[in-house]
């Protein structure tokens, strides 16, 4: 990740995802590298025989990739303003709800969450021909999101029908998820699993999206889940009771699936059932299908009937192993010792945990219908402020395939709807006694509900009620002062345009006095409107530091400063600085320091002291 030269400006756009690439090139490959460019030529010699220019390969291709691909190159100049009012437990949480066109927020996250989310679960639109509010102009993300929010124009985001008489049928859901689904990959860990819910309309493009994004070598799973367990004769052929996840790892080799703890139903299998002192055990058949060598003996039972396997059959063992199991009394001949002998397979001796399948049945993972239930119970009312919500068991599941108890594994979506991940992580949570945290983005959709008008306002409220639901549950067990109190709270955050106004070359005038006061104009680049905590979480943001980094007020000599995660980094939005708070700053011996530039009201000499000052103190100093 760049970093930021010591005195300079911070930079207020999104982490430059092309550079980064580029400069992972030069330090692989600098031959290849003339006048800053890639020379093709050299970099093709330089990969040998695994370079291919043929025009023909395999692959994925539709109409507007090229568009899709620069949607990722380019940067994002916005912001995540904190919305405390819409929070709970907002000084300590480190969950996250984030308001806003997933697009740019992803984009947003890309310097604070590189690399440290262990699962993301999406359950993206469905290609069904129903409005496609995800714009397909990916070069103003933040101004259509703004737009549509209301925030500006009057006009909002177009919603477009995504029929296929359209003729890009298939085409504008790949260049809406292609983006997404390569900036959510830099933000996964490389032990870390991705799980995306889709039906039969996209599951065979979005297979070789995946393979195009992560990898075909980090397949993991296509999954069928269950999701009705009720037919309904409306379908014009056949009626679909399935849907598809597909799981990709981030990296196959160091991404380890975790078994499934053991269920009460699995360990009913288990008795027993001839009072042996080792326990409870479970027959298993002697004999196996099919012919093979040294496996067809006869068997004498302490009755005196003797077995034999079936034609094409034969036993599992050779016989002097059968008979070592016998002695050992491990095998089981039936309460009066003349009946098919079994092996017995004491629970002690089994595997703690199983490997999840690739068919999730209903009754195991939950249903449309136990969805509804679901949301039912929390919004007491007839009819749920959200349709085809996804179980919270669902969820859970996947996150006892891929995440620890005790860990502080972050789990994303970025696809939240009504928030049924949140759902899932909170309640996992309180099962097992769980610390995963978990962020969610979700678009500003309309549901015509007066009470929560969007469905980032239905997500909230669902949160809210989650976590109201299991502190009331607890109410008299916990130790409310205990420092193991579980993190039941959000921040809640909104995409929002910059708190610094951002030079436009293309916008600024041409003639010389109008250009003039242009530049006046931005000599106190700090929008009025913004507050000092505004300010502060888009400087976290573009630091590269965590959204729920914990933040200490502080004074020094007279003005507010800001000491982030145990004082690593001091931050004083003052507009005006002086030496002594500079210096104040320099004694508390933070790693880097940053205030705003116009607080030295064009005292270059001091700002030059201080620079130099910070440095001869190993603390890196900007000014934004």
């Amino acid at each position: 990740m760049t970093e930021p030269d010591d005195a300079t400006r911070m930079p207020l756009t999104s982490e430059d995802i092309v550079e980064n690439r580029l400069a992972a090139l030069r330090e692989l490959f600098p031959e290849v590298f003339t006048e800053g460019a890639i020379d093709f030529a050299k970099f093709k010699q330089a990969l040998g025989e695994f370079a291919d220019d043929s025009p023909e390969r395999y692959g994925l291709s539709w109409a507007g990739k090229s568009e899709a691909i620069r949607a990722v190159q380019s940067l994002s100049s916005g912001t995540l303003a904190p919305r405390r009012d819409e929070s709970v437990e907002f000084d300590t949480t480190e969950n996250l709800i984030i308001e806003g066109d997933n697009l740019e927020v992803l984009k947003l996250l890309q310097r604070s969450y590189y690399g440290k989310v262990k699962m993301i679960y999406i359950d993206p639109p469905y290609n069904t021909g129903n409005e496609f509010i995800y714009p397909d102009n990916f070069r103003e993300g933040l101004e259509d999101y703004l737009k549509y929010s209301g925030q500006v124009g009057d006009d909002g985001a177009r919603a477009e029908t995504n029929t296929e008489t359209s003729g890009r049928f298939h085409s504008k859901w790949l260049n809406m998820m292609y983006p997404r689904l390569f900036l959510a990959k830099n933000l996964l860990r490389e032990d870390g699993l991705i799980f995306v819910s889709i039906d039969d309309n996209e599951v065979h493009n979005l297979r070789l999206l995946l393979n195009e994004v992560f990898g075909e070598e980090n397949f993991i799973a296509q999954i069928a889940w269950e999701k009705m367990y009720t037919t309904k004769n409306d379908a014009s052929q056949v009626s679909v009771s399935h849907e598809y996840i597909l799981c990709y790892a981030r990296s196959n080799d160091l991404c380890s699936v975790n078994l499934l703890p053991r269920t009460q139903t699995m360990d009913d299998r288990y008795k027993n059932h001839d009072d042996d002192p080792r326990g409870v055990w479970k027959p298993i058949p002697l004999y196996a299908d099919g012919e093979r060598k040294n496996g067809r003996y006869v068997i004498h039972a302490p009755g005196g009937r003797t077995f034999e396997p079936e034609p094409n059959k034969h036993w599992r063992y050779r016989e002097e192993e059968v008979q070592r199991l016998i002695r050992d009394g491990r095998i089981y001949f039936g309460k009066e010792g003349n009946s098919q002998p079994n092996l017995k397979r004491f629970l002690s001796e089994v595997q703690q945990g199983s490997k999840t399948k690739t068919l999730w049945k209903h009754n195991d993972v939950g249903s449309n219908d136990s969805a509804k239930r679901e949301m039912k119970a929390l919004f007491q009312q007839g009819e749920p402020p959200f349709s085809f919500p996804k179980p919270s068991t669902l969820i859970a599941h996947m996150l006892c395939i891929i995440t620890a108890a005790q860990d502080e594994d972050i789990v994303l979506d970025f696809f939240a709807g009504s928030g049924t991940t949140a759902h899932a992580v909170l309640e996992q949570n309180k099962e097992d006694n769980g610390n995963r945290k978990f962020i969610l983005v979700q678009l500003p959709e309309p549901t015509g509900d007066a009470d929560l008008p969007t469905i980032a306002d239905v997500c909230k409220e669902r949160v809210r009620r989650v976590i109201k639901k299991l502190n009331d549950a607890d109410n008299g067990k916990l130790d409310l002062a205990s420092t193991d109190k579980p993190d039941r709270g959000f921040k809640a955050l909104k995409l929002t345009s910059s708190n610094f106004k951002l030079w436009n070359a293309d916008e600024a005038p041409k003639d010389a006095d109008e250009l003039a006061q242009h530049i006046l104009a931005f000599a106190d680049h700090v929008l009025p409107d913004r507050s000092q905590e505004d300010i502060l979480y888009e400087l976290l943001l573009k630091a590269g530091l965590s959204l729920t980094a914990m933040i200490e007020p502080k004074q020094i000599a007279g003005h507010a400063v800001f000491s982030v995660a145990d004082g690593n980094l001091l931050i004083c939005l003052e507009d005006e600085i002086t030496q002594e708070t500079l210096r104040g700053m320099i004694e508390l011996k933070p790693e880097s320091a940053l205030c705003l530039d116009k607080a030295f009201k064009g005292n270059d000499q001091l700002k030059t002291n201080i620079v130099l000052e910070m440095k001869a103190h190993e603390i890196k100093f900007h000014t934004v």
